[in-house]
């Protein structure tokens, strides 16, 4: 289904406010690596935000992507106070695990693969 134009806004707007809080409150550093949104879906009934978060060289994503739940009220507290004049109401956030980084590395490595059975024969 296509995203209406209300829902690319109020995902914009939500992304652009979460790095700037994953920033100020350090989540954007963590474990040695880096934290940042990947990206930001919100439901058509702009009730449900899905915040698709991705790492970097962070040694166990889950226990990462833990820490930032334990934040969630914090996060969602602050977020509210940035976006009130903009949305009636605050969406329910829901944290994800971006691997989009893990699928294109493991086709990378598939086409490595490939082109070095090609070079043998």
């Amino acid at each position: 289904m296509l995203e209406g134009k209300r829902q690319k806004q109020v995902a914009g707007l939500l992304n652009k406010e979460l790095s700037d809080i994953f920033q100020r409150m350090g989540l954007s550093m963590m474990d040695g690596g880096m934290v940042s949104i990947a990206s930001v879906k919100i439901t058509p009934d702009l009730f449900d935000a899905r915040i698709y978060i991705s790492f970097f060289k962070v040694a166990d994503a889950q226990l990462a992507l833990k820490k930032i739940e334990e934040h969630a009220h914090e996060i969602k507290r602050e977020l509210t106070a940035r976006v009130r004049h903009q949305l009636r109401s605050m969406p329910k956030l829901t944290f994800y695990i971006d691997d989009t980084l893990d699928y294109v590395d493991k086709i990378e490595e598939l086409f490595k693969e490939i082109n070095k059975d090609k070079k043998v024969d």
